[in-house]
């Protein structure tokens, strides 16, 4: 059995009591739709992060990164047309009260309370608006960021000013971003708070984006399907003319089969000129390349792959989750993480609390913990102790016992997680068998 019969449900349980995934303000009964990452969720989270980082800016020579403040000076949200268009429709029930966005009703009913009594529709944005200093006026107005896109925009100059970047060149970025959702939902899929990973990519014409744009779409099929999500459960949609954003030139979305439907885990836009222009308008800064070849200056297309690390984070973890039979009977939870994702790479067991087996696991624990995230488990029989791991995603079970402790050279015996196979290594290659499995 794998994941084809799980359920939100199911996700959001393991999520809580394997710590992963928290509700927000637990303890004072919750705050709505807000999650905290537990000691688990959090290491799979940054290791989705950093294989982002790694593919993104890492390994090429042509992207660099950027960390941008949340808080912009308000006439960034002006040029860049969220100010006036980054809005949903809104609609309330006038029965109830409960507001929905009015493009997400599947019907003319009220979901809360089975009504058909509307007020009129309007328009809300999206921003979370607060003030910055000690009067609340509006003269103090600021935003927090709705996205990351803009901090990369601003920053154009900046780095061609302080590097030696040419075109075409990227710059990338991971940061918290916060939209005022009217309805979110779906455990962490959509939430108010929000963490992202974009990065804009600058080209030096028409031509060339459209290019680069098909690049980037094989790409970010290439990262998830390499990290393990399913080819079944990845799909491409791309965006029909008369549902293009108003700066998009073409756009695509990359949709995950989650147990609620296919939703957008990322979207991948080219941006034409819109944003640069708009920005060097509003600010009065040339924001534009010069060409050392052709002795011009150019304003950039850009090509922007952009994706929720929250939304990515729990496709992992959905894809990974399977319930398979043992032996008639018994049923494992296991979450089958690429080894790069899986929160711990390896838990060290001695076989009985016992001498020298004892002092072994923990020496090979303190040698390990130094560049991998490892656990010493002692407690409960072999088997148990297996089963706690295979639902947190732990790839490999390294188990000391009398026959290795004793033996020249020393060995242990490591248990895969998937296959549930065995086999024998010799203590002193545990750390390069390791690397090489996790890559």
């Amino acid at each position: 059995m794998t994941n084809e019969k799980v359920t939100m449900d199911e996700i959001v349980n393991l999520a809580k009591r394997r710590g992963f995934v928290y509700p927000g303000s637990d303890i004072y009964g919750g705050s709505a739709n807000t999650w905290d990452y537990g000691p688990y969720g959090v290491l799979l989270k940054n290791n989705v992060k950093a294989a982002w980082w790694q593919d993104m800016v890492m390994k090429r020579m042509d992207i660099v990164g950027l960390d941008a403040a949340i808080l912009m000076n308000p006439k960034v949200w002006e040029a860049s047309g969220h100010l006036g268009n980054f809005t949903d429709p809104l609609v309330e029930c006038k029965n109830c009260k409960s507001r929905f966005r009015q493009d997400k009703l599947e019907s003319d009913i009220c979901p809360s309370c089975g009504k058909n009594e509307w007020e009129e529709p309007r328009n809300f944005n999206l921003m979370f608006k607060t003030f910055a200093g000690p009067v609340e006026d509006t003269a103090s107005t600021i935003y927090l960021r709705p996205e990351t896109a803009q901090g990369m925009f601003v920053n154009f100059k900046n780095i061609l000013d302080t590097t030696r970047v040419k075109l075409p060149f990227g710059i990338a970025q991971i940061g918290k971003s916060f939209r005022n959702e009217i309805t979110p939902g779906n455990f962490t899929f959509r939430t108010r708070e929000f963490e992202q990973f974009e990065m804009e990519y600058f080209c030096k014409s028409a031509d060339e984006a459209k290019l680069k744009y098909d690049e980037w779409l094989k790409a970010r099929r290439d990262w998830y399907l390499g990290l393990g999500i399913r080819k079944e459960n990845l799909n491409f949609r791309v965006h029909e003319q008369d549902e293009l954003a108003h700066y998009a030139v073409a756009a695509c979305d990359v949709e995950y089969n989650f147990p609620f439907g296919w939703s957008e885990l990322e979207g991948i836009a080219n941006r034409g000129t819109y944003d640069l222009e708009a920005h060097e308008k509003a600010s009065g800064q040339e924001l534009r390349y010069f060409d050392d070849e052709t002795k011009e200056k150019i304003l950039p297309h850009v090509i922007e792959p952009a994706g929720g690390v929250d939304r990515a984070t729990l496709a992992f973890l959905v894809d990974a989750y399977a319930q398979e039979e043992v032996s008639e009977g018994d049923v494992r939870t296991v979450l089958k993480f690429h080894p790069k994702l899986a929160p711990i790479k390896a838990a060290i067991f001695p076989l009985v609390k016992k001498e020298p087996l004892l002092g072994l696991a923990k020496d090979i624990t303190d040698k390990l913990k130094q560049k991998f995230f490892v656990e010493y488990d002692e407690s409960g029989t072999v088997g148990k102790r297996y089963r706690r791991q295979d639902e947190i995603g732990t790839p490999f079970c390294i188990t000391v016992d009398f026959d290795g402790a004793e033996s020249t050279p020393q060995t242990v015996t490591i248990r895969h997680r998937d296959s549930m196979e065995q086999e024998r290594i010799e203590v002193e290659k545990l750390e390069e068998w390791l690397e090489d499995k996790i890559g």
